[in-house]
């Protein structure tokens, strides 16, 4: 299937949720989180978004498609252990964490298949 904007990827839209069910969840966290666990969480579930946008504009170059790639996959990765201090600090059940953290397991999945396999992707190629 050929999808005409990054909207449509499906591990955009995977990312999308997730980053959603990030914010809601945080809403809970503590007022002393604010600027730290708060802020870096909804920040790095929102980045793999924007890098995944970023990365299907750059499919005219194959390295730059693959970097930008590259950091939504550290920024997925990083969300899951924001998502971990959050259980660890209890301000997350492991119940209520657990599913988004496997969200991202899949998210991961799916960017690293495009790395792995870039050439489908790319623009006059």
């Amino acid at each position: 299937m050929m999808y005409r904007v990054h909207t449509e990827l499906p591990v955009y839209q995977a990312a999308f949720a997730a980053a959603s069910d990030v914010f809601r969840l945080s809403k809970t966290f503590p007022k002393e989180e604010t600027y730290s666990l708060t802020d870096q969480v909804r920040r790095s579930s929102r980045s793999v978004c924007a890098n995944l946008a970023e990365a299907w504009r750059k499919r005219r170059f194959e390295k730059h498609f693959v970097s930008t790639l590259n950091i939504a996959e550290g920024e997925a990765a990083e969300t899951q252990v924001w998502l971990q201090f959050a259980v660890e600090c209890d301000y997350l059940v492991p119940e209520t964490a657990r599913p988004i953290y496997q969200s991202y397991d899949e998210i991961l999945a799916q960017i690293v298949a495009l790395i792995r396999n870039p050439d489908p992707w790319l623009l006059n190629k």
